[in-house]
C-alpha cells in the first residue's frame, strides 16, 4: 500500500514546489550604474550600457542643464536636493538630459550614483522599491519617463504620498525625477471635468493638480527655434565626423524638419541618423 502511495505523494510535492513563489533575489546595486525596476519580481535589472548622448551635445537647454546638474551634484554629495519634474514639448531633450546628467555626475564620483527607471504603470509598487533602497549605502535617482495620468488612474495618489506627506516619506538616499508633456501631469479636459462635476470644484481640482507641487524643481522645455535647431545639427556633425558643407546640411535639415512638421532635438537626431547612414558613417555614442 505504502509503495503505491509514495509515487503519488512525490508528484504532489513536486507540483507544490513548482507552484510556490520563487525566493526573492538579493539586489546588488554594485552590479551596474543603471537599473530597470521589474515590479512583478521585485528585481532591479542591471543595464550594462545606457542609451544616451553626451551632455555637451544637448543644445538650447543650457539653463535647465545647469539647474539639474547642480541639483543632482548636491544630492550625490549628501546635501539637500529636490525632486524634479521636466515638462514640455515632445522631443525637446527631457529624458536625454536626465540620462546625460547622471553620466556627467558619475565622472567625478568614487561611489557612482545609481539611476533606476520605473515604468509609469508600476508606480503603485514604488513604496516597495523605496523600501528596498532605503537600507542601501548607495544614493539613487528614480526616473519615470513620460509620466501622466488619465481620468480612471488613481496611482497618482500613491506617488503623492511617497514624494511628500507619507509617514516614512522619501528616503534620504533617493531622489525622484520625472518627465512629462504636461505641467500638471493631468490632461486639461480631465481637470475641466472635475470643475464641472464636483460638489466643490476648487477642492477637486486642487486634489488633482497638487501632485506636481511635490516636485521642488519644475523645468520647462519648449520647441526650439531654427538657430538652435542648426546648433544641434552642427554639434552632432562635428562629434560624429559628418563632413559636408554646412549650408548643404542645413538645407537638408530644414527639408527634414518640414516633412516631420516640427523642429526639436529628437527630429535633429533622426536627421543625423539618416545623414550618417547615407554617408556610410557609424555613430558611436
Amino acid at each position: 500500500m505504502s509503495n503505491d502511495i509514495l509515487p503519488l505523494l512525490q508528484r504532489i510535492a513536486d507540483s507544490l514546489e513548482r507552484l510556490a513563489p520563487q525566493a526573492a533575489r538579493a539586489v546588488d546595486l554594485s552590479a551596474a550604474d543603471a537599473f530597470v525596476w521589474q515590479a512583478e519580481t521585485s528585481w532591479l535589472e542591471p543595464v550594462p550600457s545606457v542609451s544616451r548622448v553626451h551632455i555637451n551635445l544637448l543644445q538650447g537647454i543650457d539653463r535647465n542643464k545647469d539647474i539639474l546638474l547642480d541639483n543632482t551634484r548636491r544630492f550625490a554629495a549628501g546635501l539637500p536636493a529636490n525632486n524634479a519634474l521636466l515638462w514640455g514639448a515632445r522631443g525637446t531633450g527631457k529624458s536625454s538630459l536626465v540620462k546625460a546628467v547622471h553620466a556627467a555626475i558619475n565622472l567625478d564620483l568614487k561611489t557612482p550614483l545609481k539611476l533606476i527607471e520605473i515604468h509609469r504603470e508600476d508606480l503603485v509598487t514604488l513604496p516597495r522599491l523605496l523600501q528596498l533602497l532605503r537600507d542601501t549605502k548607495h544614493r539613487s535617482v528614480i526616473f519615470c519617463d513620460d509620466l501622466s495620468f488619465d481620468a480612471n488612474d488613481a496611482s497618482y495618489k500613491s506617488l503623492k504620498a511617497v514624494l511628500e506627506g507619507g509617514l516614512e516619506g522619501r528616503p534620504g538616499n533617493v531622489l525622484f525625477y520625472a518627465t512629462s508633456n504636461r505641467r500638471h501631469l493631468m490632461p486639461r479636459d480631465m481637470i475641466e471635468n472635475e470643475r464641472s462635476t464636483a460638489i466643490n470644484p476648487s477642492e477637486a481640482v486642487e486634489e488633482k493638480v497638487s501632485l506636481s507641487d511635490r516636485f521642488g524643481l519644475w523645468l520647462g522645455f519648449h520647441n526650439c527655434d531654427q538657430e538652435t535647431f542648426f546648433a544641434i545639427i552642427d554639434g552632432y556633425c562635428a562629434s560624429f565626423g559628418l563632413d559636408l558643407p554646412r549650408d548643404e546640411v542645413h538645407a537638408q535639415a530644414i527639408e527634414w524638419s518640414v516633412t516631420r512638421g516640427s523642429r526639436s532635438g529628437r527630429v535633429a537626431w533622426q536627421f543625423i541618423q539618416d545623414l550618417a547612414g547615407r554617408l556610410g558613417k557609424k555613430i558611436v555614442l
